[in-house]
């Protein structure tokens, strides 16, 4: 009997280990089903993760002047893009959009950027900053130029821009004054110029005050006409002949830079002394610029896309300041409306087109 109930106990016992085991185990199958979920729910974390930082940026270029208008700006811009590695098309996407000199047509297409969701909006001018600005608070904001980003309200400083807007400022009013101190020197008997501009250009009262500062020292009376929209050109050329005007001087305007070409062919045709604000009037025909080189800052513009993309806040880039200016003369208009430059002109230019 003892031996009997030993081997029941001595079963008994080699069963139930067995037992224990099948209950806490599960079978090979279903082990191996689970250990494959479980792999793969680990997985999909670093594969989101992984395609989401292998999106490609959008951002959007707006601009109030012709593509045409502007192609030796935005080829700068690109410049700048590929300068840093970035590859239109392959590693970045543009959304380009221009008014083509309708200004009013502005709000509607930043207006088009935001419902598209693009990183960042590059605007290529100030005319082009406000409705931007206008149309979002959170998309970060690049200024290619500016007359006055401060004096606009489109930063708080240069230094601590403080919202979603940085970039560069081309405001230089000064310069327009030493313009009128270059006509001088060309033509000793100046004393009456024609200023072309747009008042509702930021910037256009600090420019209108160095010009009157720069008047007055160098004994010129100066008539203004303003310019809002390109048919208003014709007109002043005519109000400029009638008044008997020595010269014209052209301010910044985007409305004025979209139509240099008449501008400058309005000029050589009334062989009327010009002088512009920047050089992409030369190279459609004009006379001589000096002033900031709108290509530089484009291709610096670049940087802080760069840089934004990376991370950076709008708020805590600050605006910089032009760093590089063009004094340019070409002698086939100068010919054209029987000029001689002076020679101590000419040789202070950084180009002559001959």
């Amino acid at each position: 009997m003892i031996k009997k109930s030993l081997n029941r106990s001595l079963i008994f016992r080699s069963q139930n280990p067995k037992s224990a085991i099948q209950k806490k185990l599960p079978r090979g199958p279903n082990w191996l089903g689970l250990s494959v979920i479980a792999f793969m729910v680990m997985m999909v974390g670093p594969v989101a993760k992984s395609q989401q930082s292998a999106k490609v940026p959008r951002i959007g270029y707006l601009s109030g002047a012709t593509p045409d208008g502007q192609s030796d700006r935005i080829e700068a811009f690109r410049q700048g893009l590929r300068e840093l590695e970035y590859v239109e098309g392959k590693n970045i996407f543009i959304e380009w959009r221009s008014a083509a000199g309708k200004l009013d047509r502005l709000p509607a297409l930043a207006a088009e950027l935001v419902r598209l969701k693009v990183d960042i909006i590059v605007t290529g001018g100030a005319t082009a900053t406000h409705p931007a600005k206008e149309a979002t608070v959170t998309i970060p904001i690049v200024m290619t130029s500016d007359n006055d980003p401060v004096g606009s309200g489109h930063v708080a400083s240069l230094a601590r821009p403080g919202g979603n807007i940085t970039g560069l400022s081309n405001f230089s009013p000064e310069l327009s004054g030493k313009r009128l101190e270059l006509l001088k020197e060309i033509i000793p008997r100046l004393s009456r110029v024609c200023v072309l501009a747009n008042s509702t250009q930021p910037g256009y009262t600090q420019v209108l005050k160095e010009l009157e500062l720069a008047a007055g020292a160098l004994g010129v009376k100066l008539q203004y006409l303003d310019i809002l929209d390109p048919k208003d050109i014709e007109t002043a050329f005519r109000a400029a002949s009638k008044g008997r005007a020595d010269a014209i001087l052209v301010v910044a305007s985007a409305v004025l830079n979209s139509q240099r070409k008449q501008i400058a062919d309005h000029a050589v045709k009334s062989r009327m002394i010009a002088i512009y604000n920047n050089l992409q009037f030369v190279e459609a025909g004009g006379l001589m610029t000096y002033g900031v080189s709108t290509t530089d800052l484009d291709r610096r513009a670049a940087t802080y896309v760069d840089k934004i993309l990376k991370g950076a806040k709008p708020a805590d880039l600050p605006v910089e300041q032009p760093k590089k200016f063009e004094f340019v003369i070409n002698l086939k208009a100068a010919k054209q409306i029987g000029l001689t430059i002076p020679p101590n002109v000419l040789v202070r230019a950084d180009k002559v087109i001959r």
